[in-house]
C-alpha cells in the first residue's frame, strides 16, 4: 500500500512500533498533569504558566541540540533520553500513588523532561531519515510518524480519562513508566547495514555551527518563511491544548471525562490529517498546504470557542487537530526534503524550536489573556492572528513554490 511504503523497512517498523506505545504513556502522562495542576491550583492562568515553564527549555536547549545530533550517534542520544525520561516519569507514579505529590514536583519534574525532550525531539525526527530504506518516503515516514502522534492523542487521553476517574493520576504516570521500555527496546533491536555517517566537516567551535545553522535558515527563503509561520502558529493557536481544561469544566460542565474526549477528539481529526499526508507522494506541493492550514484552523478554533453543546465541539476539535497536523507535518516533511544532508539538524532543532520552544510564550500568554478576558475570547483572538499570518504566507506562495521544486530536484 502506498500509505504504507515506509513500513518496508525493518528499521522503520521497528521504531514505529515502540513509539506507538510509549506515546500512548506519554499523552497519557500529559493529559493527567494537566488536569492535576488545575486540580492543586484552580487557576487558568497558572495553567498557561506551567505550559510556559514545562515547553521553555525547548526554545533554549534545541539550536544546541541540532548541532550535537550531527556530531555524535542519534540512537545513543535517543536510548539516553528515553531511559532518562523513564525515571522521572517513575518518581512521579510513585509520589502520586503515596499521595505526597505537589505542584513543585510536578513542575521540577516537567522542566526536566522539557530539557531532555529539546534534545530528544529533533534527534527522533533526524533518525527517521537514517533508518528509511529510500529517501524519496521522507514524506510518507513523517506522515506515518504525525499520524502515530495523532493516534496516541485519540486513545491516550480517554484512558488517562478513565483512570484518573476509576483510580488515580498515579496510576495514569505508571503505565508511561512502563511504555518506556518498548521504545528503549526497539530503538536497541534496531540494526544498520553500515554505520551511520557523522558529519565531521563542523568547525570546533559549537557557536560557529549554530551561527552557520541560523544563517543558511535566514537565507534559504523558503526554510525562512516556513519557520516564521510555524512560529506564528504555535504562539497563537497551539495554547488551545492548555485550555482546554477549562472548556471541559467551566464551559461543558464535565469532568476528566471530558477533557479526554476533546482531546482525545482533537487526535483524531490530527490522524485524519496524517492519513491524508500518507498518501503523497513527494513534497512538492504541500507549500499550498501549510498555507491554507492555518485557515482551517483558525476557523474551526473560532467555532470551537463559541460552542456550548458537547457534541458540536467535538466536531469543531476535530477539525482544529486536523488543521493543526497538516501544518506541523507539511512543514516537518518538507524541511527535511529540501535541507541540505549536513544541515539538516539543525534545521529540524530550528523546527523544534519554533514548535516546542514558541509554545510556552503563547501558552502564558493565552492563558494570562484568558484571565483577563475569557478563554472563548482568547481562543477567539489567536485564531484570528493565525489566519492573518496564514494570508500572509500565501501572498509569498509562487517564489516559495519556485524555490522547494528546484531544491527538491536538485535533492532527488
Amino acid at each position: 500500500m502506498q500509505t504504507l511504503q515506509s513500513f518496508e523497512s525493518r528499521n522503520f517498523r521497528l521504531f514505529f512500533s515502540g513509539q506507538m506505545i510509549s506515546m500512548i504513556g506519554s499523552f497519557m502522562a500529559e493529559t493527567t498533569t494537566a488536569w492535576l495542576v488545575y486540580s492543586l491550583t484552580n487557576s487558568v492562568a497558572f495553567l498557561g504558566l506551567f505550559g510556559f515553564i514545562s515547553q521553555f527549555p525547548h526554545l533554549m536547549v534545541s539550536p544546541l541540540a541540532g548541532v550535537w545530533i550531527e556530531r555524535f550517534n542519534r540512537r545513543t542520544i535517543l536510548i539516553t533520553a528515553q531511559f532518562t525520561m523513564m525515571i522521572v516519569s517513575l518518581i512521579l507514579a510513585v509520589l502520586a500513588l503515596t499521595g505526597l505529590v505537589r505542584i513543585w514536583h510536578i513542575i521540577g519534574a516537567s522542566i526536566l523532561q522539557g530539557l531532555i525532550a529539546s534534545i530528544e525531539t529533533p534527534t527522533r525526527y533526524a533518525f527517521i531519515v537514517d533508518i528509511i530504506k529510500k529517501k524519496e518516503d521522507i514524506t510518507n515516514a513523517t506522515a506515518l510518524h504525525s499520524s502515530l502522534l495523532s493516534g496516541s492523542r485519540i486513545v491516550a487521553p480517554a484512558i488517562a480519562g478513565i483512570i484518573i476517574a476509576n483510580f488515580s493520576p498515579g496510576h495514569c504516570f505508571l503505565i508511561d513508566t512502563i511504555s518506556y521500555i518498548a521504545v528503549i527496546f526497539a530503538l536497541v533491536a534496531i540494526r544498520f547495514d553500515k554505520p551511520l555517517i557523522l558529519q565531521k566537516n563542523h568547525h570546533h567551535n559549537i557557536w560557529q555551527d549554530l551561527k552557520e545553522g541560523f544563517t543558511y535558515a535566514y537565507k534559504f527563503l523558503p526554510i525562512r518563511y516556513i519557520l516564521l509561520l510555524i512560529a506564528l502558529f504555535s504562539f497563537m493557536g497551539m495554547p488551545y491544548l492548555r485550555i482546554m481544561p477549562v472548556f471541559a469544566v467551566e464551559i461543558l460542565h464535565g469532568d476528566s471525562s471530558t477533557l479526554g474526549w476533546l482531546t482525545g477528539a482533537s487526535g483524531f481529526g490530527a490522524l485524519c490529517g496524517g492519513i491524508y499526508l500518507s498518501y503523497r507522494t513527494s513534497a512538492i506541493g504541500l507549500e499550498k498546504i501549510i498555507a491554507i492550514a492555518p485557515v482551517i484552523f483558525g476557523i474551526a478554533l473560532i467555532t470551537f470557542s463559541l460552542s456550548n453543546n458537547f457534541w458540536f465541539s467535538l466536531m469543531t476539535i476535530t477539525i482544529v487537530g486536523c488543521g493543526y497536523i497538516l501544518e506541523y507535518s507539511s512543514s516537518n516533511a518538507i524541511l527535511q526534503t529540501i535541507s541540505e544532508d549536513e544541515k539538516r539538524g539543525r534545521i529540524m532543532s530550528l523546527y523544534n524550536m519554533f514548535v516546542m520552544g514558541i509554545i510556552p510564550f503563547g501558552n502564558l500568554f493565552i492563558g494570562g489573556l484568558a484571565s483577563i478576558l475569557n478563554a472563548k475570547n482568547a481562543l477567539i483572538f489567536g485564531a484570528i492572528c493565525c489566519i492573518i499570518g496564514s494570508i500572509s504566507f500565501y501572498l509569498k506562495l509562487p517564489i516559495i513554490e519556485k524555490l522547494v521544486q528546484q531544491s527538491y530536484i536538485k535533492v532527488a
